[in-house]
């Protein structure tokens, strides 16, 4: 028999309006569009004295600042071969295949070093986000893993499960 506890956060205001668009495994591409995602965190791990994996009150604003940086912006990310993206000055520029040119505020703009938009991509790298963050907040955390699901649109999700060592 194996036994494990965990927490899941998933509150309303864990989401965050972007834009994006997909590349496809063929080369091709999604029109700009945009998604009021939600978000939800598991974390599983060991009891501290408390008897909690990690404290409610602890986790949720360290989600809600994640989730923050990603509201209201276009999101591109920089590792897709098929994608140039460059900052200069005050604007970003993203060249689609040597040919498409979105040229957008920087300020307006997310740079996630991920090879693509899904929301597994974005689960993934929220995962990495809150990790890092509950790492240096909550230290005394014994996490053994962490979950997060990304929902674009009702009913469906991206999934991305971390395993900490």
């Amino acid at each position: 028999m194996s036994e494990s506890f965990a927490v899941r956060v998933y509150k309303e205001y864990f989401n965050f309006a972007s834009a994006h668009f997909l590349i496809f495994a063929d080369g091709a591409r999604e029109e700009l569009h945009g998604h009021n995602y939600q978000v939800r965190v598991s974390a599983r791990g060991a009891l501290d004295a408390g008897d909690v994996v990690l404290d409610f009150t602890k986790l949720k604003p360290l989600v809600k600042k994640t989730c923050d940086g990603l509201d209201h912006r276009v999101i591109f990310p920089t590792g897709h071969p098929l994608l140039r993206v460059a900052r200069t000055g005050e604007s970003c520029e993203a060249v689609f295949s040597g040919k498409e040119r979105f040229v957008i505020p920087a300020r307006d703009v997310v740079l996630l070093p991920i090879h693509n938009t899904s929301t597994e991509r974005l689960a993934e790298w929220i995962a990495h986000e809150v990790l890092g963050r509950i790492r240096s907040e909550l230290p005394a955390a014994r996490l053994s893993s962490l979950e997060v699901e990304v929902e674009e649109s009702g009913g469906q999700c991206g999934v991305f499960e971390l395993t900490i060592s």
